[in-house]
């Protein structure tokens, strides 16, 4: 049944709706003319976007001025062929005054936007984050400037560009290989709100090797057999989520050894279906005695997957 384990479906901050059109970040010409009928999407300083039934609310571009600002970043193409970009600014209203809107961030609305939106929004919220970090050069601490559309940026004074910094980091269904998953609890969450074991890529790691690691590290338990499921960008700020399963040995007891996770469980996949069936953590029975991450995370996809395997 493990053996063959895969997602069931794609996590919610991984689908696509858009062609992110990376040769149109060099080319300024294409760039600029596209412009005048490209679409805005805003993003505040709390990484809250305005939606409007599950689509994210995309204004005029061209409210801006007559071509690109420095501070905008290119997000993509639409089906139509019309270009978004992103910027960090106030929320304006959509120009439907009778249209029904909420603020909302992405850990929030990720279950509810459309395949287009959630491309969008994370891609906005991941690039704008970091340009609000990266502004000067970690090598002689000149100010940089962004370029290609916002993908990169750049000092002027000696042409050294900078791209946008992604921090992998694992995340791993421990099993027994058949009828029982461990699931731990950190030490600042709910009590009964439990999940998988994650942790970041060190230098000079392999994702396989970090999922050993840090499942040492967290629960004391050695896995085998790891392997790929899936992955997901986790731009709070700046992640990409990496997902495994392995297998773990449900007669070795637990250690916490680096003071991260408090609480660790075998559950069967019946008490992670009756949990699953609750609903996310924040909507679930406070009398539930297991509450599981939200339909965000890559965490939800790969426990509901392995609950429902066939």
């Amino acid at each position: 049944m493990t053996d063959n384990l895969r997602l069931r479906n794609t996590p919610l901050l991984s689908r696509v709706g858009a062609d992110r059109a990376d040769e149109l970040r060099t080319d300024v010409d294409a760039a600029i003319a596209g412009w005048s009928d490209a679409l805005l999407l805003r993003v505040d300083r709390r990484n809250q976007v305005l939606l409007s039934g599950g689509r994210a609310v995309l204004g005029r571009a061209a409210d801006l001025g007559e071509r690109p600002p420095d501070h905008a970043v290119f997000l993509g193409r639409l089906p139509d062929g019309r270009h978004v970009w992103g910027v960090r600014a106030p929320l304006e209203p959509p120009d439907d005054p009778n249209a029904e809107t909420e603020v909302l961030d992405l850990r929030r609305a990720g279950q509810i936007l459309d395949d287009v939106s959630a491309q969008l929004v994370a891609t906005a919220t991941a690039l704008l984050n970091w340009h609000d970090s990266a502004r000067f050069d970690p090598q002689d601490g000149m100010p940089t400037r962004p370029i290609r559309g916002g993908w990169a940026r750049v000092n002027p004074a000696t042409g050294r560009e900078e791209f946008p910094r992604i921090d992998p980091a694992v995340i791993c269904l421990v099993h027994d290989g058949h009828d029982r998953a461990v699931l731990a609890r950190q030490r600042l969450w709910p009590e009964r709100l439990f999940s998988l074991i994650a942790g970041f890529v060190e230098a000079g790691e392999s994702f396989e090797s970090c999922v050993v690691r840090e499942v040492a590290e967290e629960i004391g338990l050695t896995v085998t057999d790891v392997r790929y499921l899936g992955s997901q960008p986790w731009p709070f700020p700046r992640s990409l989520m990496v997902g495994f399963h392995a297998i773990g040995d449900p007669a070795q007891p637990f250690s916490f050894n680096d003071g991260e996770i408090v609480e660790a469980a075998w559950f069967t996949r019946d008490e992670i279906r009756a949990a699953l069936d609750a609903g996310d953590w924040g909507s679930g029975p406070s009398s539930a005695r297991l509450l599981l991450p939200g339909s965000i995370s890559i965490a939800r996809e790969i426990i509901e997957s392995w609950a429902f395997a066939d």
